[in-house]
């Protein structure tokens, strides 16, 4: 049963833009995926400008997920990781209780090319958010294929359909990428967790409606989610069981609030190391929005 249709929001990253779904105002998370973002896809001109690349920053209390259609991103962090990704790879960072790391487009500023994936963050549960920082890549081989024809696909992480992904993660999820042809119909896994359906390219139907790109089908848990494609589509299915309440500021997630000032104040006291192969550069705290004026003072 269709709950939700959560539209991206563009939001400028500096150099390109992405299509923020999660979190969304009336939806938060669905399962631990407390954040959605569709990057691109761009098309870079060699000799890319330095300042598009994403510098080191920091995280705490989440794992981040990235995904690739398309291209190429060199991965740095503060536990000595130097990882490129390219598309149907998946590379998976677990925060814990702190962890810096840049994401840099060095093969598009020497060749060109095109950029398209997704970055997700999955929330860790209670007892892991200070778990230690860790980074692990993962390639095509530890990623099951399905392909039936009308339907192909890869299971990016976490357990479905009889399958398991060699990704380890913290908390019951799954997380698919599908290709649809015309006509083609696919059901999302019914164990009761929260699920959601986002729509890459083209266009698919549920309970009569259709769904174009750019937009994330939330599912009511306990019922049946079934798509159909209404033309060549790509989808990404995520889901799993929910964790609980987190609270989002900037680059931290955390079930605490006085958690998160404290790894801002650590970020802006230069207390989280910088990645050993990229520390020539930061992106600063955010500054906080001045209240408005009292215009009765």
């Amino acid at each position: 049963m269709l709950e939700l249709v959560i539209e991206q929001r563009r939001k400028s990253l500096g150099g390109f833009e992405v299509g923020r779904v999660l979190p969304f105002v009336q939806r938060r998370m669905v399962g631990p995926f407390v954040f959605f973002d569709h990057m691109g896809p761009v098309d870079f001109e060699p000799g890319l400008p330095r300042d598009v690349d994403v510098r080191p920053h920091p995280h705490i209390g989440l794992s981040t997920v990235t995904y690739l259609f398309e291209g190429e991103i060199m991965h740095r962090d503060s536990v000595g990781s130097e990882q490129p990704i390219r598309p149907g790879e998946v590379n998976w960072m677990t925060a814990g209780r702190g962890i810096t790391h840049s994401e840099r487009f060095e093969q598009a500023r020497r060749e060109g090319g095109r950029m398209h994936g997704i970055q997700a963050w999955v929330a860790l549960p209670e007892a892991d958010e200070e778990t230690d920082p860790a980074f692990t890549h993962y390639g095509t081989g530890d990623l099951p294929l399905f392909d039936d024809g009308a339907v192909r696909g890869r299971l990016v992480a976490g357990e479905a359909f009889g399958a398991k992904a060699g990704v380890k993660t913290h908390s019951p999820l799954f997380y698919v990428h599908w290709d649809l042809a015309p006509g083609a119909r696919v059901a999302l896994p019914e164990d009761g967790w929260e699920r959601a359906a986002y729509v890459v390219s083209g266009a698919v139907e549920t309970e009569g409606r259709r769904v174009e790109a750019g937009r994330m089908i939330v599912f009511a848990p306990g019922h049946p989610a079934v798509l159909t494609a209404a033309t060549q589509a790509v989808v990404m299915a995520v889901g799993g069981e929910p964790l609980g309440q987190r609270f989002i500021d900037w680059n931290f997630v955390s079930s605490s609030k006085e958690r998160i000032e404290q790894a801002k104040a650590d970020w802006q006291a230069g207390r989280m190391k910088l990645p050993d192969l990229d520390d020539r550069e930061f992106i600063p705290l955010p500054e906080m929005p001045k209240p408005p004026a009292n215009p009765m003072s």
